[in-house]
């Protein structure tokens, strides 16, 4: 059965930064990337986008790209999203034993023992952890939970995985992680919130589709 990578975040909008990271693990791990749009993200304010905006964003951002697409199951779910039980959604879907992976930031990683049943997650997925260059992601800032949980599944920890250690990830159903260099995005979707509240420059950061989205629907205009 071929990798699914599940690329989660709130996409509030769905910037280049987020479709270059998207594409490199599609093409590092040879695999189908899945962006996944939050709904009610526990760990974050409430977005500004709703969330049929965000899924049509990402939608418009990936059109014409090969390998990647978008699963709506979280962002029109009526409760938090919560990745655990979208996790238990997805494999309802697909079965226990089809490979799936979650790529997460570095941030993201830190912050597991927030998250909902989190030791139950390295049952249903895999985790690819994208890292800045030059910024690697040690074991000595993991808090001593996550290191007594995590630390034994790392197959990679210097962010440039080869071919063994992907074919890891395809051969298994869950439960291992690996490092992954990202690419480096100056901007994120809050700066190109407030360059558009401001009536500043932004549209060379998103999409051209995703611009006429946002402009024909005056989202994060300041009120």
């Amino acid at each position: 059965m071929s990798l699914r990578v599940m690329y989660g975040g709130t996409f509030d909008p769905v910037h280049a930064g987020h479709i270059a990271v998207a594409q490199q693990a599609r093409d590092v791990l040879k695999a189908e990337v899945i962006l996944l749009p939050a709904g009610d993200p526990p760990h974050k304010g409430p977005t500004q986008a709703s969330a049929q905006q965000r899924v049509a964003m990402c939608d418009l951002a990936i059109a014409g790209i090969p390998g990647l697409r978008v699963d709506p199951r979280e962002a029109m779910r009526d409760t938090p999203s919560w990745t655990y039980d979208t996790l238990l959604s997805l494999r309802a879907d697909i079965g226990p034993d089809a490979p799936v992976a979650l790529l997460i930031g570095a941030d993201s990683f830190l912050s597991l023992p927030t998250w909902k049943s989190w030791r139950a997650l390295f049952d249903l997925a895999h985790f690819v952890v994208a890292e800045r260059p030059g910024n690697a992601l040690h074991s000595e800032s993991w808090s001593d939970e996550l290191r007594a949980e995590a630390l034994d599944r790392i197959i990679r920890v210097d962010g440039k995985p080869d071919a063994k250690d992907i074919e890891v990830l395809h051969q298994q159903p869950a439960g291992r992680i690996l490092m992954m260099n990202q690419p480096v995005f100056p901007h994120s979707s809050s700066e190109i919130r407030a360059h558009i509240a401001a009536g500043g420059t932004w549209e060379n950061w998103v999409d051209p589709k995703v611009a006429a989205f946002i402009q024909r629907t005056h989202l994060y205009r300041a009120s």
